[in-house]
């Protein structure tokens, strides 16, 4: 299963998890830079258990380089397709998080997470010699977090069936539910780091983001939090937007909700809307005119359910402004 978007869209731009994308591909770039030496540079940023354990390796490194490793190694990357799927994970689900958060809260959780995978990793891997690198334990934490904040969310997901993609939309908590029980499996039938892959470092980040939620989520929002939330707010929602719509049983028509920004209600906005009614999904072009109130609805002609005489029903679109 592959996510290509959540249909939670976050109101404010990401800066932190923007940002920490930018620094995994800026080290990237660095480790491609290299060369030869590239493997050196990860044996001394990456994660290597046995730097901790065993007397003979740790004696090559100074308690700083290994007390460093254990945030660097989550900032390195095997290949670009390894760079690319975590990143792309992090895009879908860290904007979420991070507006929960705040962006103070949200580096802080980011890290710790990275940092509890980490130590996870070195219990079962206590004498390795092999150095594990990787963002994907702390985007496990990010993804735990997500699983608990946005369980009714959904992932539209492209499920590739030989060569046909197929491409579904999965509730947030089915399809976490069914990545956190894979890495599970994987880690019971394997050494827990078997393939390169570090199963027990992807459990521990989901595990203990949750946990670090839980945490965080009680510590007091800061005036500094409410004025980045302010100045990073998004002047546009999404231009192409699924609504969801209803009806009464004996009614032609059909009612749904638009969501738009508070300056798109001030300047006006264009959306294409699918309007998914059974097996179909048509697409509309929605004109909001400017000065647009919260409440408000926009009738659109003929977009209904078929009548007896051969006509189209209306669709009433409930315009809804979001506020951060």
């Amino acid at each position: 299963m592959i996510p290509i978007r959540d249909t939670t869209p976050s109101k404010t731009v990401p800066v932190v998890n923007n940002t920490i994308i930018g620094v995994n591909v800026v080290f990237f770039l660095v480790q491609l830079a290299l060369g030869q030496s590239q493997n050196h540079f990860v044996y001394l940023y990456g994660l290597v258990p046995a730097k901790f354990t065993v007397p003979q390796v740790s004696a090559y490194f100074s308690v700083g380089q290994r007390i460093l490793s254990l945030f660097t190694f989550m900032f390195l990357h095997g290949g670009f397709m390894h760079l690319i799927g975590n990143m792309w994970s992090l895009y879908i689900f860290g904007d979420n998080v991070e507006e929960r958060l705040g962006p103070a809260r949200y580096i802080a959780f980011y890290l710790l997470c990275g940092l509890a995978s980490g130590m996870i990793h070195l219990l079962f891997n206590t004498h390795s010699n092999v150095p594990t690198i990787g963002a994907s334990g702390a985007i496990a934490g990010v993804m735990g977090a997500y699983f608990i904040l946005y369980p009714r969310s959904r992932i539209l997901t492209l499920i590739p069936i030989i060569i046909i993609p197929w491409f579904v939309e999965i509730p947030a908590f089915f399809f976490l539910g069914i990545w956190f029980l894979l890495q599970i499996l994987n880690a019971a039938g394997s050494s827990g780091h078997a393939g390169g892959i570090a199963w027990w470092a992807h459990i521990g980040g989901f595990v203990f983001g949750v946990l670090f939620l839980k945490l965080f989520d009680r510590i007091p929002v800061t005036g500094v939090t409410g004025r980045m939330r302010h100045a990073t707010e998004k002047k546009r929602s999404r231009r192409f937007q699924v609504v969801k719509t209803d009806s009464g049983k004996e009614e032609a028509g059909l009612y749904g909700t638009l969501t738009i920004t508070q300056y798109e209600a001030m300047v006006g906005a264009r959306k294409l809307v699918t309007v998914p009614w059974g097996l179909r999904k048509r697409l509309y072009n929605v004109v909001v005119p400017q000065g647009i109130a919260d409440g408000q609805v926009l009738r659109l002609k003929g977009v209904g359910k078929p009548k007896s005489d051969g006509t189209r029903g209306d669709m009433m679109l409930k315009i809804r402004v979001q506020h951060i």
